[in-house]
């Protein structure tokens, strides 16, 4: 017991380590960079007025005078920018200055460039969440070898997605919150037990008040727990019971926020507007040309993209898929989202209609384009999921071969939301971090075996002695 404990200390200290040197050797960003200014003005708001607003996105300076609570936006990353903003002074003041700045009332250039309490955070929230994933891997196949294997595997891929960790975003809190939702979840179908199911659904309402789009991985989630329960061949009693535990739970979490935005803001729901805005971004990748759709593919491919395409700047053929390029599909989509914003005000009531004029003219082109989104997306890890990827489609077949369920329960909802992304998002892997958990173990578990079988093979032909 001793001894377990001392090795999960051992990998989450030297996981948090190597994640918070990656994390930090990235260049310095201003605070106003891409999509950063969304949660400190949030953070801002509910420091200076006690309201949870919806940022940049409503019309009042809040500088100035108080903003309406908002809903666009779930509480939960702000929340943690907030208490960052309490832990140290100096980032409350570098906030509140880029703040400032995007109302024009401070010079950018002045405001102090500083975010590394919170990126301290997000190292130790990395940290957690490979730890979560190498007590998965030792769970599911009950072998300490692969809890170290698991939890290298996964700190490496992090270590190389460490550029988007140094942004003010919500990418290492949603890794983190998956990992230990899945981990309980295997608890769960490990052991039967109700309290684990319970857990799993606290995690995964945490994680819907993240990021709301896993919500879709809820009705998954159920699913999965029925289906492990015929699998292992449990009482149907049990098996609900399970389902029970983890959907009351569940409810309840959301449910308190919901109730928030019923009585606050007048609106029965998670969040508004945001599904919508995001819906239409993602059409103006319906308009891609067949040679941009053929052309993803090595350009999206670790290595192949790098040395035949200018990734950073956007200067070739593929310009369109590099976000800041002037004509990107990201520009494109953001400029039809504030065209409708500026002349109808609101998304929500438009998106049914849109969605329909699109699926009527484009629904074939619509699915065909988001298989290329996919293949870009689901190369999280860049040059270790070249391995990891091939190791984990093994993993499956081997674990269908020996009825072995467990790897692919826990992979299915990272998989649904890779094709979620795919299919209302856009391209880039930091919205597929989650499926580092499922690559990794499964590259540990065949790993594993084939030095089991070397080795077997090797003493069988060892002369003996």
């Amino acid at each position: 017991m001793v001894g377990d404990i001392r090795d999960k200390i051992v990998l989450a200290v030297t996981a948090f380590v190597v994640l918070t040197a990656a994390i930090m050797m990235q260049p310095e960003k201003r605070l106003s960079d891409f999509d950063q200014s969304f949660y400190l003005t949030i953070a801002y708001d509910l420091d200076r007025h006690g309201v949870f607003s919806n940022g940049v996105f409503d019309k009042t300076d809040s500088t100035i005078a108080a903003p309406r609570p908002g809903m666009f936006f779930v509480p939960l990353y702000p929340a943690l920018v907030l208490a960052a903003m309490k832990i140290d002074r100096r980032f409350a003041a570098a906030a509140a200055c880029s703040v400032e700045s995007i109302q024009g009332h401070r010079d950018e250039a002045t405001c102090d460039i500083y975010a590394r309490p919170l990126l301290i955070i997000h190292a130790l929230l990395l940290a957690l969440g490979v730890l979560a994933i190498a007590i998965a891997s030792e769970l599911m196949f009950g072998r300490k070898s692969l809890f170290w294997l698991a939890g290298v595997f996964a700190t490496a891929s992090l270590a190389t997605e460490s550029e988007i960790f140094s942004y003010i975003m919500t990418e290492s809190l949603t890794f983190s919150l998956y990992s230990f939702s899945t981990l309980a979840l295997v608890l769960g179908w490990k052991t039967a037990r109700s309290r684990d199911f319970i857990l799993a659904g606290c995690l995964l309402g945490l994680l819907c008040l993240t990021r709301p789009s896993f919500l879709v991985i809820v009705p998954v989630v159920a699913a999965l727990i029925l289906l492990n329960g015929w699998l292992s061949s449990a009482r149907r009693k049990s098996v609900w019971t399970q389902l029970a535990a983890f959907s009351i739970t569940f409810a309840i979490l959301l449910g308190a926020w919901v109730t928030r935005n019923a009585i606050l803001v007048g609106k029965i729901g998670l969040t508004e507007e945001y599904g919508s805005a995001v819906l239409i971004e993602r059409f103006a990748y319906n308009d891609m040309t067949p040679r941009e759709f053929v052309t993803a593919f090595p350009y999206c491919t670790p290595g192949i993209g790098d040395l035949a395409f200018d990734l950073i700047y956007g200067t070739d053929s593929m310009h369109r898929f590099v976000f800041h390029t002037r004509d990107s599909f990201f520009h494109i989509g953001r400029g039809r989202r504030d065209t409708l914003v500026k002349q109808y005000e609101h998304l929500d009531p438009l998106i049914g209609n849109v969605v329909r004029e699109q699926m009527r003219e484009n629904w074939w082109r619509h699915l065909l384009v988001s298989i290329p989104l996919g293949w870009c997306g689901m190369w999280v890890g860049w040059i270790w999921s070249l391995a990891f990827i091939p190791l984990f489609g093994f993993a499956g077949v081997c674990a269908v071969r020996r009825r072995q369920p467990l790897l692919l329960l826990y992979a299915v909802p990272a998989i649904v939301m890779l094709a979620l992304h795919a299919l209302v998002a856009n391209h880039y892997t930091r919205y597929n971090l989650i499926l580092i958990g499922p690559y990794a173990v499964g590259s540990a578990w065949v790993m594993y075996e084939w030095i089991a079988n070397w080795r077997s093979r090797a003493r069988a032909v060892a002369p003996v002695p």
